[in-house]
């Protein structure tokens, strides 16, 4: 019976590599999503003598959503990588380049995440503001809701975040 253990214990762990392939598709798609930023910026460039004040700075808050969105991506994958499959080995080498890895957890990757998506809901809500007249009432009501939901969602994770790390700190005092 202990065998048998063994053996769906070591199925279990090595099913994390399956991951891989969701992180290897996320690499495609930032690629893929770094053609299409490309190609709005070559948009924005061509029309940069015809493009009104209010038209290029919904231009460039288009190219903003798109870098955080790209950073989001690459959070994601670096540390669900590395928290979930394995650490990277350029992390033990003192490589000023990548110091970063190993030090987003699962909470603080929360938080990054909810971040990043109430930053990108600002952006898109300022470009729903900046172009009101082509929206209904309702729909930037709706809109306006959707990011003070996303806002509270991310005060309410953060909240829970430091609440754990008070919790985790006093049982850490507890056992010693």
């Amino acid at each position: 019976m202990k065998a048998l253990e063994i053996f769906v214990e070591r199925i279990i762990l090595s099913s994390r590599w399956i991951l891989v392939a969701f992180y290897i598709g996320l690499v495609l798609a930032l690629a893929v999503y770094a053609v299409s930023f490309g190609y709005k910026l070559l948009k924005i460039a061509a029309g940069v003598f015809v493009l009104d004040e209010a038209g290029m700075i919904l231009a460039m808050l288009s190219l903003i959503d798109a870098a955080l969105v790209a950073s989001l991506i690459v959070m994601v994958m670096i540390s669900g990588y590395e928290n979930f499959v394995s650490r990277f080995d350029e992390v033990d080498e003192a490589d000023s380049e990548v110091s970063f890895l190993g030090k987003l957890d699962s909470g603080s990757l929360k938080i990054k995440v909810a971040s990043s998506i109430v930053a990108i809901s600002s952006i898109h809500l300022l470009q729903v503001f900046l172009n009101a007249d082509q929206y209904a009432d309702g729909k930037i009501m709706w809109l306006t809701f959707m990011h003070l939901a996303f806002v509270a969602s991310a005060v309410m994770l953060g909240f829970l975040e430091k609440l754990m790390s008070v919790t985790s700190k006093n049982d850490l005092k507890d056992k010693d």
